[in-house]
């Protein structure tokens, strides 16, 4: 009896070890199947039909069809992306010449004389042409950052002398309204950024702060640093931004309520976040209403 049951118990045991034997051998085969398809697909080469769907189990062939459609699916984004491309070039070939046209004729009939309504009507039709232009100079570039056209190279490099040109680019304007301008910077303060857009996004915010800001009002740029970031902070005494607004300032032609009058297009704001989002930074907002609002800009110190 006891000899039975000693038979028996081996016999369990040697079943089990069989088992376990075969089901880790089953799992190696099966994971290096699964780990040859996935390599394959983030090399581009994967193809369905290289593998006999009656040798894989149910999960290979699961991940087969997906990984197929995964591919499919990136193929057609990048046909997309191509025909995007394309039509952005198009744009911005088609109407180029179209709009530098109109403004040199609106130039040569400014050099004429004209009655005073004349002149009236030939200034609107030349700053329309300016907005035209603008806009869609803002559009194509806004749709190069958004499908890549347009790469940045975020380098290290100093801060301050970079808010100086894009502060300098706007002084004048400023300047008009009877603004005072102060810069309270760190010389030796520096971020990863590409300079060129960076000044572009900075320009975008201090040229809005400008803009909404009454006559004779303050603009400050200050740069601080944080424990991962550079931050800039633009504060200004302008009209402020609702809170309810807040959330929608930076989507593209979006226009609160209270600046309806003024001119713009509403798309400064979107570039300006477009760009940090380029380099690994992002943008943030604090306002009050008929305070001021204070717009902070943070560059990253790690790549």
């Amino acid at each position: 009896m006891e000899r039975c049951l000693f038979l028996a118990s081996a016999g369990l045991f040697l079943a089990s070890a069989i088992w376990v034997w075969y089901t880790r051998i089953h799992m190696r085969r099966l994971m290096e199947h699964m780990n040859a398809m996935l390599e394959e697909a983030a090399d581009g080469k994967f193809l369905e039909s290289v593998y006999d769907e009656s040798m894989l189990s149910s999960v290979e062939t699961k991940l087969a069809h997906y990984l197929s459609a995964s591919e499919a699916a990136a193929k057609n984004m990048s046909e997309e992306k191509e025909k995007v491309k394309q039509l952005i070039a198009d744009i911005s070939h088609q109407t180029k010449t179209p709009v530098a046209n109109l403004l040199l004729y609106v130039q040569m009939l400014e050099e004429k004389e004209l009655q005073p309504q004349e002149q009236s009507f030939v200034q609107e039709i030349s700053r329309q042409a300016q907005k035209l232009n603008f806009l869609t100079a803002s559009l194509v570039k806004a749709s190069r950052l958004e499908t890549g056209m347009i790469v940045l190279h975020p380098k290290w490099d100093f801060i301050s002398p970079m808010l100086e040109e894009a502060a300098s680019q706007i002084a004048a304007k400023a300047a008009c309204k009877g603004q005072t301008m102060e810069l309270a910077l760190q010389d030796n303060f520096c971020a990863y950024f590409d300079r060129k857009w960076t000044v572009e996004a900075i320009y975008n915010l201090v040229d809005n702060a400008v803009k909404y800001t009454p006559n004779g009002g303050k603009i400050k740029i200050s740069l601080t640093n944080t424990e991962l970031f550079a931050r800039i902070e633009i504060a200004d005494t302008g009209i402020g931004i609702s809170e309810d607004e807040t959330a929608r300032i930076f989507q593209r032609f979006y226009r609160g309520t209270d600046v309806c009058g003024e001119e713009g297009i509403g798309i400064g704001l979107y570039l300006a976040r477009q760009i940090l989002a380029g380099e690994n930074g992002y943008m943030k907002v604090k306002s009050v209403v008929g305070v001021g609002s204070s717009f902070f800009v943070y560059l990253p110190l790690q790549r």
